[in-house]
């Protein structure tokens, strides 16, 4: 059972720079954490793995800073781990990411299970992971909350609606994206860490992807940032007193005649 992880690192919410130039998230020297969803697809596929048996293959786009995050993941007990980094992926919205980060995952040949986070917590899009089975033409299923039985070439699934839950069965290869019911993240082992300081990060670049340059980074990004600005910070709000829903309804309708906006 071969299973890849897709893996992001993110600002701490409290360190976020932006470029003025490009409008985009400047990463290089940033303090960051693996996206907090990823941890539980991680999870998810180590489990996966210890049942099923097979290979973890965890996989990154993002400046070489990102190689901490993929040793994280070593760390943990993945397989392998590739960071795609180049200039050439610099600027891509969700489209151009999930357009790399399929190229990669065709690059490595058999697979069984793509598994991403629900979302990451610096764009809350939660589009690369469909993104990404829409350009592997497989079917992918989004919000697990449990993974139920692999037997016979499927998956059975819960995906969690707003109400309940549904119960999905796909064949492989599959996608998914998982929430934090899915499990607890497992914590790393000396073991897996000093072996994770010494493990080799392959990096890929646009070239060994063979990727179409109009379908990465900027140029193939049909959404940009136009513009960044912090929201104002607005007064805290009125209490209209009053003993009766009426009362209040009435000094609510005073006070906006008075303030000359009715």
């Amino acid at each position: 059972m071969n299973v890849v992880v897709l893996i992001k690192q993110v600002p701490e919410t409290t360190d976020v720079k932006i470029d003025r130039k490009t409008n985009t998230l400047v990463r290089e020297g940033v303090s960051s954490i693996v996206n907090p969803f990823d941890m539980y697809a991680l999870e998810q596929a180590l489990r996966i793995r210890d049942e099923h048996g097979g290979k973890v293959t965890c996989i990154s786009m993002g400046p070489p800073q990102a190689e901490a995050a993929l040793r994280e993941t070593l760390a943990l007990g993945a397989d392998e781990a590739i960071l795609l980094s180049d200039q050439a992926f610099r600027g891509s919205d969700t489209l151009a990411t999930s357009y790399t980060l399929a190229k990669a995952i065709s690059k490595l040949g058999e697979f069984d299970i793509v598994i991403c986070g629900k979302q990451a917590i610096d764009g809350d899009t939660a589009q690369v992971g469909p993104g990404v089975a829409e350009h592997l033409d497989i079917p992918h299923i989004t919000y697990v909350s449990k993974v139920e039985e692999i037997s016979d070439g499927h998956i059975r699934v819960r995906r969690m609606s707003e109400e309940s839950y549904d119960v999905i069965m796909s064949p492989l290869p599959v996608l998914i994206t998982v929430l934090k019911e899915i499990g607890e993240p497992r914590m790393p082992s000396i073991k897996g860490t000093l072996r994770a300081r010494k493990a080799r990060i392959t990096v890929w670049t646009a070239s060994d992807l063979e990727v179409d340059d109009e379908m990465v980074g900027l140029s193939g990004s049909p959404t940009q940032v136009v513009e960044i600005f912090s929201p104002e910070i607005r007064p805290g709000g009125e209490i209209i007193e009053g003993d009766s829903a009426q009362e209040k309804a009435r000094n609510l309708l005073i006070r906006l005649k008075e303030d000359h906006l009715l």
